[in-house]
Order: structure tokens, then C-alpha cells, then sequence
């Protein structure tokens, strides 16, 4: 076994997040694109309600004033303003806060679609597979529900900001030297723009054991593991072993935010120090009237705390808010990246075949090759058989001909052409299959089954025509409403199919698609016993040449099980990430070499064995 060589691509350094702004103005841009009407009537809304309770310093100035200086007009337009701005500030906080949640939610379903549709439409399948790539999504899915809380963190965040130049303006206006306030209030700002980015960084170094005390809790809660949990008797030490987790994920972070704390409390002390300051030259520094001394005290009350909600908004802003949009920014980049492979339409027939050429693969983080320069031709409408024990690289070989990853080194080539070249989602639409680690669709069966092609998604006699191939029909026939069973024990009147069932679910949804190119079973039947499969394989190949036609399909046949693909025109035999053999079954037998040693074993092992006589009764 070679050393596994330079890394592939998919193999480098993760990307870093993109830059705060840029993420945070393509997330406004995204919620805009979305719904612009809302998300501009909130804007507005948010800051024409910052505007009455900004007035509040001045009119509680002019009230004081009017009292002390017996201005009877003075105090009572004071009086009036002031009840004029209580009224105007709920009355638009109140519909501000009705139009922002109507925004919100309809934002929400706008951004839980576009990060699904972006992972879902994603080439490779690395993202999900790589602990550092899982990492980071897993963050994100924890964010998006909430991302829309970004939005109206920057509203207020803007509303806090107009409130502080209302607010400082005012005070310039009794002396333009009480601006320095501005500068003292300098540090907190620092203090929560810096603050977010030590505790995130910190998060997501610990966000591996954080995702392992999350799944160790699945474990302890959930009903898959259930049954194994209790006969096991693990409950107690998954619990014990998942605090143990979540500890090396809290520890670092309680240190980080303590010293974060800290520089925040001192850079407050530093604009308390500032206030009091000012306070002191306003007072007994100069001499002001008496509106200008109670407008100096109330604004300068009103600063201290626009100061703490602006910057704390910002902080939360910098932070999780911020931190979502950068992560949602990576991942359309990243997808944009990935889309980009591919600009050549795949072809709708195959003349020539599919060639492996040299074709080395390691998946990202291992350190051995699951496939070691294979080289082999698959003819345009022949029946193939690829066999060999488990961890041969058999699967491998299927993903690497869905596109599912890129070669490490070596090409695939479809009649000539790199299949690298190739857009992803059109050489897909020419596949068709079933995959060995087939995924548990908890629909109506008909949904099952007609998701192998979903322009015919509730065509029945194509559905029952794909189950009857895969020989399932059996199973459909057996289900309480037939087609129209909900499949799951865990929703309202589900039936639970067997794993054998879901299996044939699973085989006939593969063969929705009539005329693909490449049709992949891999290991379709590996509930079954070895015979019922062989007989199976034997049906599929008949089909499979019958079917053939003028396209060139190819039809491949996955398992390590030797004895059930003799009927195949050509047999890939790999061990150990290597080719080894290749050729059909019976030159193979006939060469005497690793696959008939191993067919004959295998062979031998399902053979009865003979019965002993006792000699008292021979």
C-alpha cells in the first residue's frame, strides 16, 4: 500500500470566514432579495421610533427650566412635547415591533431554504464527511433559525446610533468640549467589536466536543439507540461521559469570556471616569443656565445608558449574528466553488464506454489510499461486476463515477471526455441506482418510490412498474393502504417496513429512471441470503441487456459476495485498493488466480455439509 499522496483539492485547508461586513451586507442583501417591501418598512419604522425618546433630555431640560424660572408657556410646551413623544414612541414601537415579526418570519423560511438548497445542491459530498466542514455546519444550522435576528440587531443597533448623535448634538449645543464624552466611550466600542471574536474563535475550536456531547445526548434520548442502550446498561456512563465532554468544551470558553470580561469592565470604568468628568466641568466649570445644567444632566444620563445598549448591540451584532451571516457567506461561496468544476452538458448516449484511468483516491484526512492507480474500461452497454472483501474500495468507485468526490490523482473518462469536465446535476439526471447505505425516505410509498424521478413522482404505473423490477411489488401489496401507506412508525398511522423492505423500497426507487446511462447497485441485496440475491442479480442482468438499447447503458453490479455475479460480462475484482483482476467469470475461474481461489471458497461455504453416520447404525 502506497502512502497516501499530495492532497486533492477537497483535501486542503478549510477557507476562512469571509470578512464581518461583506457577510452582513450580502445577508441584507439576500433578505431584501427576499422581501424588500417588509424589510424596508422595518428600517424605517426602527428608527423613527428611536426619535421620541431621543427628544426626552430636552424636553425634561425646558420642563425643569420652565418650573425654576416660573415660565408657565415654557413648562407646559415642555408638558406637552414630552406626552407627545410617550405617545409617539409606543405608538410606533408597538406597530415597529408588529411589522419586524411579520418580517421576520417570513425571512426566516427564506433563509432555512437557501441554506438547504445550498448544501442540498453542493458536488461533493466532502462538506459532510470532513470534521472540520462539519464543524463549521454544524454552527451554521444552529444559527439559521435565528438569523434573522441580524436584521433587527442592525436596525437597533442603527436606532442606538441615532439616539447617541441626537443625543451628542445636544450636548455640543450647550458646549461643543462635551463631545470628548464621544472619546472615552471609544474603549467599550473596542471592547465589543473584540470581545465576539476571542469567544467565537475559542467556540469553534471546541466545536468538536461540542457536537460529541450533542450526539452522546441523541444517544441517551433518542429511540434508534434505545433498545442497545438499555441492554447494554451504558445509560449512566453516557450521561457521565457526555458532561466529561461538555466540560472540555466549557472550560475553555467560561476562561475566555471571564478575560473578556474583564477588558469590558475596565473599558466602562474609563467612560464612568469620563461622565463624571463632564458632569463636574458642566456644573461648577462654567457658567450655564439652568437648562443647560439639566439638559447636561439629563442627556448625559440618557448617553451613559445609549452608550451601553449601543455598544452591547453591537457586540451581539459582532457576535452570533455576525458570526451566522460569515458562515452562511462561506458556505455560498464555497458552493458557488464547488459549481464551477463542471461547464460541459453530459452526453445522452454512450458510444465508447467509461474509462478509470490511473485513478487514485484518498478520502480528505485519511492516511492510506481507498483506491490505488485503478485503471479498467467499462464498454458502452455491458453488464459489470465489481467484488472484493470489505473496505476494497468498491463504494468508492461508485462515488467517484457520481461525482460525489474527485479523483486524487488519475481521470475518469465518459467516451473521451473528463468526467471533472462534466456538470455535476446533468451527468446525475444519467444515473440511476441503489446505494448500499440507502437512506430511510419516511414518505407515502408512492413518495418513496417515485423520488427516483421526480417528474413522475405520482405516476402509478410507472411507480408499480419500478416496484415490480426491484421486486418489491410484494412489499407494496402488503402495506395496509398499498401506495398510499405513510412509511414510519413515528407519524400519525405509519406502517414500519422491515429492513429487508426498506431495502426493496430503496432498489425500486432506482428504477424510476428508464433510460440513464449508468445504472449502480450497490449492494442492493445484502438483507438477503445469498441465493435470493444471486437469483435477483441474475433477473437484473437479463433486464439490463434487454434494456440496453441504442443509449449504451451500463449497468453495474456491487458486492463482495463472488458467487452472485456470474452472469456479468466483466468482473472488476479490486483488494486492497488495487485492481487485481479483471475479466469474465469464467476466464477468471479459468486463470486460477485471487477471484477463483475466492470464489471457491465462498462457494464452499454455502454448500451443506455432509451428514456423519454413527457406525452402530451404518
Amino acid at each position: 500500500m502506497k502512502p497516501s499522496p499530495d492532497p486533492a483539492p477537497l483535501a486542503d485547508a478549510i477557507e476562512p470566514l469571509p470578512a464581518t461586513l461583506s457577510s452582513m451586507w450580502r445577508l441584507c442583501k439576500l433578505g431584501f432579495k427576499s422581501e424588500r417591501g417588509l424589510m424596508a418598512l422595518s428600517l424605517a419604522l426602527s428608527q423613527l421610533a428611536a426619535l421620541p425618546s431621543a427628544l426626552t433630555a430636552l424636553w425634561l431640560a425646558l420642563l425643569g427650566a420652565g418650573v425654576v424660572q416660573h415660565q408657565t408657556r415654557l413648562a407646559l410646551g415642555a408638558a406637552v412635547g414630552m406626552a407627545l413623544s410617550a405617545a409617539a414612541n409606543w405608538f410606533l414601537m408597538t406597530v415597529s415591533t408588529r411589522v419586524q415579526r411579520r418580517f421576520r418570519d417570513k425571512v426566516t423560511i427564506a433563509l432555512e431554504g437557501h441554506v438547504a438548497r445550498l448544501q442540498a445542491s453542493i458536488v461533493s459530498v466532502a462538506h459532510q464527511e470532513r470534521p472540520e466542514y462539519l464543524d463549521r455546519l454544524s454552527m451554521l444550522r444552529n444559527q439559521v433559525f435565528v438569523l434573522d435576528h441580524m436584521y433587527m440587531s442592525l436596525f437597533t443597533t442603527l436606532a442606538w446610533l441615532l439616539r447617541l448623535g441626537f443625543t451628542l448634538a445636544l450636548l455640543a449645543w450647550v458646549n461643543p468640549a462635551l463631545l470628548v464624552l464621544g472619546v472615552f466611550a471609544a474603549p467599550s466600542a473596542v471592547a465589543a467589536l473584540w470581545r465576539p471574536d476571542v469567544e467565537n474563535r475559542t467556540y469553534e475550536r471546541g466545536a468538536p466536543h461540542q457536537r460529541l456531547s450533542l450526539h452522546l445526548f441523541d444517544l441517551a434520548t433518542t429511540a434508534a439507540p434505545g433498545k442497545e442502550v438499555r441492554v447494554l446498561g451504558i445509560g449512566e456512563r453516557l450521561v457521565s461521559e457526555r458532561r466529561r465532554v461538555w466540560q472540555r468544551w466549557y472550560a475553555p470558553m467560561a476562561r475566555a469570556r471571564w478575560g473578556t470580561a474583564f477588558w469590558n469592565a475596565l473599558a466602562w470604568a474609563i467612560f464612568g471616569a469620563g461622565y463624571v468628568g463632564a458632569m463636574a466641568f458642566v456644573v461648577w466649570g462654567r457658567h450655564a443656565t439652568t437648562a443647560q445644567i439639566l439638559l447636561v444632566l439629563a442627556a448625559g444620563a440618557s448617553l451613559a445608558g445609549y452608550v451601553r445598549s449601543a455598544v452591547g448591540e453591537i457586540g451581539f451584532l459582532r457576535g452570533f449574528w455576525a458570526d451566522g451571516s460569515r458562515r452562511l457567506a462561506w458556505l455560498e461561496d464555497y458552493a458557488a466553488k464547488q459549481a464551477a468544476l463542471g461547464e460541459l452538458a453530459a452526453p445522452s448516449v454512450l458510444r465508447e464506454g467509461i474509462r478509470f484511468d490511473r485513478v487514485s483516491f484518498a478520502y480528505p484526512g485519511a492516511s492510506r489510499l481507498a483506491l490505488d492507480e485503478v485503471s479498467f474500461t467499462l464498454p458502452a452497454g455491458s453488464v459489470i461486476a465489481i467484488v472484493g472483501e470489505n473496505g476494497a474500495g468498491k463504494t468508492t468507485l461508485v462515488k467517484l463515477l457520481a461525482k460525489m468526490y474527485e479523483p486524487t490523482s488519475g481521470a475518469i473518462l465518459i467516451d473521451g471526455m473528463p468526467l471533472s469536465r462534466l456538470l455535476a446535476a446533468d451527468w446525475r439526471r444519467r444515473i440511476t441506482g441503489a446505494l448500499q447505505d440507502f437512506f430511510r425516505f419516511e414518505f407515502r410509498a408512492r413518495q418513496t418510490i417515485g423520488l427516483g424521478d421526480v417528474d413522475r413522482i405520482e405516476e402509478e404505473p410507472a411507480i408499480m412498474a419500478a416496484a415490480a423490477r426491484a421486486g418489491a411489488d410484494d412489499v407494496v401489496t402488503r402495506l395496509p393502504l398499498g401506495l398510499e401507506t405513510q412509511l414510519g412508525r413515528t407519524w400519525p398511522g405509519g406502517a414500519e417496513p422491515s429492513f429487508g423492505q426498506w431495502q426493496k423500497l430503496s432498489l425500486a426507487r432506482g428504477f424510476m429512471r428508464e433510460t440513464p446511462l449508468v445504472q449502480v447497485l450497490d449492494e442492493p441485496t445484502a438483507a438477503l441470503d445469498a441465493e435470493t440475491e444471486h437469483a435477483l442479480f441474475e433477473r437484473f442482468a437479463a433486464a439490463a441487456r434487454a434494456d440496453h438499447g441504442a443509449n449504451g447503458r451500463i449497468t453495474i453490479f456491487v458486492s463482495h459476495r463472488f458467487s452472485t455475479v456470474r452472469m456479468a460480462d466483466l468482473i472488476i475484482v479490486l483488494d486492497g485498493a488495487r485492481l487485481v483482476e479483471v475479466g469474465s467469470h469464467d476466464a477468471l475461474i479459468a486463470r486460477r488466480g485471487p477471484y477463483s481461489d475466492l470464489y471457491r471458497i465462498q462457494a464452499a461455504a454455502y454448500r451443506p455439509a455432509p451428514t456423519s453416520i454413527p457406525p452402530a447404525q451404518a
